[in-house]
C-alpha cells in the first residue's frame, strides 16, 4: 500500500470542520489536552501535506547512515521491543512503504544528508536489521513543514508523553511570527500552547528527571507548577526540590503537587506571621543611654548590645555567663 492511499484511509472518517461545530466536547478528566476541532482539521492538513510531497517525490534507495530524525519530531525513545518486532517483518517480507525524507546540506556545505519527514520507526528497524539502504520517497519540505506534521501527527498520541510534545514546540516556536500563529497551525487553543511549553518555565532539577523520565509531569500540573513557583520566586525553590522528589519517587502524584507546594508556602508563612506577632522585646538601657535590647518571639531569643557601650569586663562576663548556662544543660 502506498503513502497516499494509507493517508487517505487513515482520514477517511475524519468528520469535517462544519459536521463537529455542533459537537459539544467532553468534559477534561485527564491531564492530556483534549484533541478538538481545530486539531482535527490541523491532523487532516498535515496529512494531506505529506500526501502532496510524496507525489512530488523521487524514488529509490538512499543509505541509512545518510539520513537524520525530523528535528521536530517529539518522540525521544521508542520502545524497543516493537522496534525488533518490526525489524524481523521488514526482514521476512520487505519494507512496504518507502520513508519519506527531503535533501538537506550539512551548514559547513562539506556534507548532503536526508531529513525524516516520515518513517523513523522504520528507518529504526532497518538499522537494527544493519541494512545500509532504504527504499524511500524524496521530496521537497520547508522547515515549517516539517515541524507542523511532526508535532500535529502526535499531540494526541497518548504514550507520547505531553513533555515531550512541549519539547518539539520549543522548537517549532520559531518557525511562526509568532505564537498566536502557531497555535493555529497546530490546531490547538493559545491556552493548551502555553500548557504545553509551560515545561520551559520549570527549575532545572525538575527538567534533567523530565529528560530522563518525560511521563513524570503532564502539561497541566506543569503549568499550575510553574504558575506557583512564578508567584512565589526563588525563595521556595527549596520547599519545591523536597516535594519534587516524592513525586520522582511514587509518594506524590503529580497532579497534586502545586496545591501541596501552595499549602506548605501558607502554613510557613503563618507560622513566620505568628512568630512576628508574638514578639516581645525588653530594651536595655545603661543609665538614660540604650544599650541593646533582648528580644524574644516564636523562634529566637535574641541579645543585642552596642559594643562601644560594653567595657572589656563586661563583655568577658557576658561570656562567662552564657558559656556557664549552656554547660549546666547539657550536664542536666
Amino acid at each position: 500500500m502506498n503513502l497516499r492511499r494509507q493517508m487517505m484511509e487513515a482520514t477517511a472518517d475524519l468528520p469535517t470542520a462544519a459536521e463537529m461545530s455542533n459537537v459539544a466536547l467532553p468534559k477534561k478528566d485527564s491531564d492530556r489536552p483534549k484533541t478538538a476541532v481545530g486539531a482535527v482539521a490541523a491532523l487532516s492538513a498535515a496529512k494531506l501535506r505529506i500526501q502532496e510531497l510524496e507525489e512530488q517525490a523521487s524514488h529509490g534507495a538512499i543509505p541509512v547512515a545518510k539520513i537524520r530524525p525530523n528535528p521536530w519530531q517529539p518522540r525521544k525513545h521508542f520502545v524497543e521491543a516493537k522496534l525488533r518486532e518490526l525489524a524481523e517483518n521488514i526482514k521476512e517480507v520487505g519494507l512496504l512503504q518507502p520513508v519519506l525524507v527531503r535533501r538537506k546540506r550539512s551548514d559547513d556545505g562539506q556534507e548532503d544528508f536526508y531529513e525524516l519527514i516520515a518513517g523513523e520507526r522504520r528507518w529504526r528497524a532497518h538499522q537494527i536489521n544493519g541494512e545500509t539502504e532504504i527504499k524511500a520517497l524524496v521530496s521537497d519540505a520547508s522547515d515549517a513543514d516539517m515541524a507542523v506534521m511532526a508535532v500535529t501527527e502526535n499531540i494526541s498520541r497518548e504514550d507520547l508523553s505531553d513533555y515531550e510534545i512541549g519539547q518539539a514546540m520549543r522548537r517549532a516556536e520559531q518557525e511562526f511570527p509568532n505564537r498566536k500563529r502557531m497555535a493555529e497551525a497546530m490546531g490547538i487553543s493559545r491556552s493548551q500552547l502555553y500548557r504545553y511549553l509551560a515545561f520551559e518555565r520549570l527549575p532545572d532539577f525538575m527538567a534533567e528527571d523530565l529528560e530522563r523520565r518525560p511521563s513524570l509531569l503532564g502539561g497541566n500540573a506543569a503549568e499550575d507548577i510553574a504558575k506557583v513557583l512564578n508567584e512565589r520566586g526563588d525563595s521556595v525553590l527549596e520547599l519545591a526540590r523536597e516535594f519534587w522528589k516524592q513525586v520522582v519517587n511514587g509518594q506524590l502524584e503529580q497532579t497534586k503537587f502545586a496545591s501541596v507546594l501552595e499549602g506548605a508556602i501558607q502554613r510557613r508563612e503563618a507560622g513566620a506571621t505568628s512568630a512576628t506577632t508574638n514578639r516581645d522585646i525588653h530594651k536595655v538601657y545603661a543609665g538614660k543611654a540604650q544599650a541593646g535590647s533582648i528580644t524574644k518571639d516564636g523562634t529566637n531569643f535574641t541579645v543585642k548590645l552596642k559594643s562601644a557601650m560594653l567595657t572589656e569586663a563586661q563583655e568577658q562576663r557576658i561570656r562567662s555567663l552564657i558559656n556557664e548556662l549552656y554547660a549546666e544543660a547539657s550536664s542536666n
